[in-house]
């Protein structure tokens, strides 16, 4: 088969033809090179650059014309694939005709090339690699492999990612038994030139010897295979997914198809309809998933210039642009985008499902093995049927003659604990109007929905389902705008949805009492009793606000009011609901965005709760929201933040607002270092606790007062002393830091962690009567636990150096503070706000920025050379954002009560923030 020759499919290409490649000119220009070179190598010399030339100005007229129409992802595939198809036949006919030419072929000389693969399949992105195989009747000769060489140098030459493969039929058929990766590589081979008896030969003998009763074992392998690939890439709604092959990803389709081939012999996912494995819709949606998906991976290829299937941060900015997204209605372009995307992902799952069940139905996959080693039927309820160890129903028209069992359905899967069925499932889908202004306002479905959260232990299970399925949408309109819907941020790992069910999973396990050693309050609290409608349907609606111009929670919060009501709760349980959806984020944000230490934000935050009952709510429901974040976002610093608040919120609640004061905090800090030092003398001890201020005794535990108290002893005015200590139960590591007080003592020591990496998390700084600064920061690395045992020793020799002034942070930082390229993509307004009734003495100043390494040393840089003094400092990261908040006073000991010194403080901070991050970029 001759270039000229190759198979044409003018309508499904994205632009004609000739457009593409002109394969007449390249097809005289390649007889020229080959009629004035003197030998083979000659030749390839010559006409390297002729099909780079060629292939280049394909590519640039197929990715231009996908520019225009950036959803046609199958007429662009199939161009890649035509284009690629031209150069391989291209370089065969050279070798074959050229540079290997034959008068007289004997029997075995002959080769026939066939692509395999995806791009046997014939979809390829613009990188996509290009797989052969070459094969041969008998042995290969010293003719076939000089073709195959001089083929493959020709096609390296030009860049292209080849795998290939030299086999012979028999070895085909030897190795598609030994492995299944080998075996569905064949199943999608495409003869492109050479012999084509041969390649025929081995189409015939594939299927009789090799995939003809085996289906059984092919498909097994490849959900086996398919289950692995889901447990390496992660759930379906991780928010930075792999378009090939993630959970509900381009791999997943086909898989299905892979199957079906194998099984029906069906050549276009088209024919699965007459089989009865897909309806008309279900097709649809197959097409419209896999064409979405192929447009996002094209996409991702043109933009890196490279293969890439990962949808990185970035990378999602770039190809919403691309493919038309805008912002609008308060949310990203980017956002809806990966809504969309997230939507088809769960529509491929759910095709996945149909189609198991038909093949379990024909036998073709085995029951799950569970359910094989559980033979023993469940005691069904009436209308209800066991179908391959799956909940069926047992008369579709009694059972749509009550709407209510569209949630009956749910409860007895959750009661037998069966996976439902899908054509179950289907069902509830095709009726979802069943689901209307009565049915929401029908007592039953009321209690039946509530049974749901509270009776069986794994509301999530349900819950999901019926997300996925739009039950819980037709049952809560207002679930229906944040289904599917992705915060673009680093903080959160899943879609809005999922968060919401995970945070839910997590509450259900607290109290299945699986997490008492990680959360003993909150297991505690549960143990005791508690409203547990309230909890749930707050927890169940705390973010259903998310998404619009409007403060999440405000909105939030309205719209608990209205449908709190609507899923049974009293008029008393609305009110408290709605409360804790409005404050959800109170205890979280004051635990980690306030000094706790400080009696005035316990009181403060008190006074917001009110009641032990709410305090006892907010803390499940707080607990249950960070863990619902993601992997690794909950650890022991947040634990024991919450825990410290809301243990001194209970006492001041129970004992009255003054059981927390400055002098008592003071008083019992004293007593606590005397019993801590029992070896010292009742002198050295009056020195001690007589040196401090009172700040330093009511804002650290005595573990630090009797560190400090140890590295004060005897020192001179002219060293420095360092302790430097894991602090396990807080996942931090603590640096406390004795020295002669002096100016922009904290920037320093802020610039001295960051350039070994150090992330403080909270930090206090406190200066003797007798002229010492004891300065107190807790740090971790980057993965948000201790720095490790082996790093302490680096830390100490580099904070030695910068307050000896050997380095200059300021110098030294610019080469770490780096923004990632993934970290650009977002968009981080600065706020910058000054609170004087936070703290009695204090003036907060909260700054709400981009996260950086050298931020911290930039902020308390400034701050210092304004001549503010810094008392403390807590740092809440939320990804790629960061709230610092600093307690501090002006030079004479006061708070900035005078708005022109705030709004001049607040310009410096600014100025600092954008410099740094302009820095940051370069």
């Amino acid at each position: 088969m001759t270039l000229l020759d190759t198979p044409a499919r003018p309508d499904d290409l994205i632009l004609p033809q000739e457009q593409i490649l002109d394969a007449e000119a390249l097809a005289h220009d390649l007889a020229a090179a080959a009629a004035h070179a003197e030998n083979a190598a000659d030749l390839r010399r010559a006409a390297v650059p002729i099909l780079t030339e060629a292939m280049q100005g394909g590519r640039r007229a197929i990715a231009a014309a996908f520019a225009t129409r950036p959803f046609d992802a199958r007429p662009a595939t199939r161009a890649w694939c035509w284009l690629t198809d031209s150069v391989v036949l291209a370089a065969l006919d050279l070798a074959t005709k050229t540079m290997h030419p034959l008068s007289n072929p004997t029997e075995s000389e002959r080769v026939a090339v066939c692509a395999v693969g995806g791009y046997g399949r014939g979809e390829m992105a613009p990188f996509s690699d290009v797989d052969l195989l070459f094969l041969t009747p008998y042995k290969i000769t010293p003719w076939a492999e000089s073709v195959i060489e001089s083929m493959l140098y020709i096609l390296w030459d030009l860049r292209l990612k080849v795998g290939h493969a030299s086999r012979t039929v028999r070895d085909c058929l030897r190795l598609g038994a030994q492995d299944f990766t080998i075996r569905t590589a064949l199943l999608e081979n495409r003869f492109l030139g050479g012999d084509a008896e041969l390649a025929a030969r081995l189409d015939s003998r594939l299927r009789d010897e090799l995939f003809t009763g085996t289906e059984r074992e092919f498909t097994e392998a490849k959900l086996a295979e398919r289950d692995s690939r889901h447990e390496k890439q992660g759930e379906r709604y991780m928010v930075e997914p792999n378009v090939k092959e993630g959970k509900g990803g381009l791999r997943d389709l086909q898989s299905l198809f892979w199957i079906a081939k194998y099984i029906h012999h069906v050549r276009e996912v088209g024919e699965l309809v007459a089989l009865g494995t897909f309806t008309g819709d279900e097709l649809g949606t197959f097409i419209r998933a896999e064409n979405f998906l192929w447009a996002v991976r094209c996409h991702l290829h043109l933009i890196a210039n490279r293969a890439n299937d990962q949808l990185t941060f970035d990378m999602q900015v770039e190809v919403a642009e691309r493919m038309g997204y805008t912002d609008r209605g308060g949310r990203r372009g980017v956002e809806i985008f990966m809504q969309d995307y997230f939507r088809h992902a769960t529509a491929v799952g759910d095709l996945t499902r149909i189609f198991l069940t038909k093949l379990e139905a024909a036998q073709q996959k085995a029951e799950p093995l569970l359910q094989r080693l559980l033979k023993r039927r469940k005691k069904l309820r009436r209308g209800y049927a066991q179908v391959n160890g799956r909940l069926a129903i047992a008369d579709e028209v009694n059972f749509l003659s009550d709407p209510l069992n569209l949630l009956r359905l749910f409860e007895e899967g959750l009661r037998t604990g069966l996976l439902i069925h899908p054509e179950a499932m289907l069902l509830v889908t095709n009726h979802l109007g069943l689901i209307d202004e009565d049915f929401r306002n029908d007592a039953r479905a009321q209690k039946l929905f509530l049974d749901l959260l509270l009776k069986h232990g794994n509301p999530e299970r349900a819950l999901r389902r019926m997300n996925e399925l739009g039950v819980l949408s037709a049952f809560i309109p207002e679930f229906e705008p944040i289904r599917a819907m992705m915060q673009f941020n680093m903080y959160h790992h899943y879609t809005v949805d999922e968060h919401i069910i995970q945070c839910i999973s997590h509450l259900a396990r607290i109290e299945r009492r699986e997490l008492i050693e990680e959360l003993p309050v909150s297991s505690s609290i549960l143990k005791e009793g508690i409203n547990r409608r309230v909890l749930y349907v707050a927890l169940l609606l705390h973010d259903i606000g998310k998404g619009r111009p409007e403060d999440h929670s405000i909105l939030g919060a309205r719209i608990t009011r209205k449908v709190a009501p609507r899923l049974g709760l009293k008029p008393r349980e609305v009110d408290t609901a709605e409360w804790l959806v409005r404050h959800h984020l109170l205890m979280s944000d004051t635990a980690q965005k306030r000094d706790i230490a400080d009696p005035r934000t316990v009181r403060d935050f008190a006074k917001a709760v009110q009641s032990r009952e709410r305090l006892d709510l907010l803390l499940l429901l707080t607990v249950c929201d960070i863990r619902g974040v993601g992997p690794g976002t909950w650890n022991n610093w947040k634990a024991s933040l919450l825990r410290a608040l809301y243990r001194q919120t209970r006492r001041v609640l129970e004992d009255g607002m003054e059981a927390l004061t400055r002098e008592q905090r003071g008083a019992d800090a004293k007593r606590n270092l005397r019993e801590a030092l029992p070896d010292w003398d009742a002198r050295d001890l009056k020195a001690e606790t007589a040196r401090h201020y009172a700040p330093y005794w009511q804002g650290l535990h005595v573990t630090a007062h009797v560190v400090f108290a140890r590295l004060l002893r005897d020192l001179h005015a002219d060293e420095i002393a360092i302790d430097l200590a894991i602090d396990a139960d807080r996942d931090a590591t603590r640096a406390c830091f004795a020295l002669a007080d002096h100016p922009g003592i904290f920037s320093r020591l802020a610039g001295a962690l960051a350039l070994v990496g150090a992330n403080v998390v909270d930090a206090r700084t406190y200066t003797s009567k007798d002229g010492f600064a004891t300065a107190v920061f807790w740090i971790q690395d980057a993965d948000g636990h201790p720095f490790e045992e082996s790093r302490l020793p680096r830390l100490r020799q580099m904070i030695q150096k910068t307050l000896k002034g050997e380095v200059v942070p300021r110098d030294a930082i610019k080469s770490r503070d780096k923004l990632r390229k993934r970290e650009r993509a977002f968009r981080v307004p600065t706020h910058i706000t000054f609170d004087n009734e936070g703290s009695e003495i204090y003036t907060i100043i909260e700054v709400d920025t981009r996260d950086r390494p050298g931020l911290l040393y930039d902020l308390t840089r400034t701050l210092a050379a304004a001549n503010v003094y810094i008392a403390s400092a807590v740092i809440a990261t939320y990804g790629e954002q960061v709230v610092d908040t600093f307690y501090v006073k002006d030079m004479f000991g006061l708070k900035f009560h005078t708005e022109s010194k705030r709004v001049a403080l607040e310009k410096k901070l600014r100025t600092a923030i954008d410099e740094g991050v302009e820095r940051a970029r370069e």
